[in-house]
């Protein structure tokens, strides 16, 4: 803590177990700093995964690291500069990463990154230009944790505000036409007005 201080890194590879203070309450320490660095854990222990994704943390790797999920860890971490962080501290006590357990294993996804959610059966997909990931939350918790970044255009979909490119009508229905995916989630009458009204105070 105390080099973080005074040198101020933009990422951090963390450890769980150490004497003292553990990986997880060195991040939650992290979390109240008004720059904190991005954190990448890297240790033996799985149980600790929800734990440390509550503490901003980009990714979870377990040991022994492989350099392709490495490479990986890095990449996001890139992706979520600061400014991107201070724009997630908005919506005060939100996560900046949604997470899933995949068939690839312990998988986050940044909120930075994300256009939108829409809702299928069990599941949320969340939409980021490069990829999609399955989580298992609800659309109404997601909206309620998120309410400055996302907003409701359909009973299944919230998109970004700030990724919207336009409104579209196609065949007498609205979309909302999102940067860099190719999802474009359907605007319900119910929600056009207030939808409107939310683009045009960006």
């Amino acid at each position: 803590m105390e080099v973080v201080t005074q040198i101020n890194p933009e990422l951090l590879l963390l450890d769980i177990r150490m004497p003292g203070m553990d990986g997880i309450e060195v991040a939650a320490h992290l979390d109240h700093l008004d720059s904190p660095p991005a954190v990448v854990f890297c240790t033996a222990y799985d149980k600790y995964a929800l734990q440390a994704l509550q503490h901003q943390a980009v990714a979870y790797l377990l040991k022994p690291v492989r350099e392709k999920e490495l490479d990986r860890a890095l990449d996001m971490a890139g992706r979520v500069n600061r400014l991107q962080a201070a724009s997630l501290r908005e919506d005060e006590g939100a996560r900046s990463h949604v997470s899933s357990h995949t068939h690839r294993g312990f998988e986050t996804m940044p909120v930075a990154d994300i256009r939108c959610f829409i809702a299928q059966q069990k599941y949320v997909v969340a939409c980021a230009p490069e990829r999609e990931l399955l989580i298992p939350e609800a659309l109404k918790e997601l909206e309620q944790e998120f309410p400055s970044r996302f907003m409701r255009v359909h009973r299944n979909a919230l998109v970004a505000v700030e990724y919207v490119e336009r409104l579209e009508r196609v065949e007498g229905s609205w979309q909302a036409v999102l940067d860099s995916v190719e999802a474009s989630p359907a605007v319900s009458r119910r929600h056009l007005a207030e939808v409107k009204q939310r683009l045009s105070e960006r």
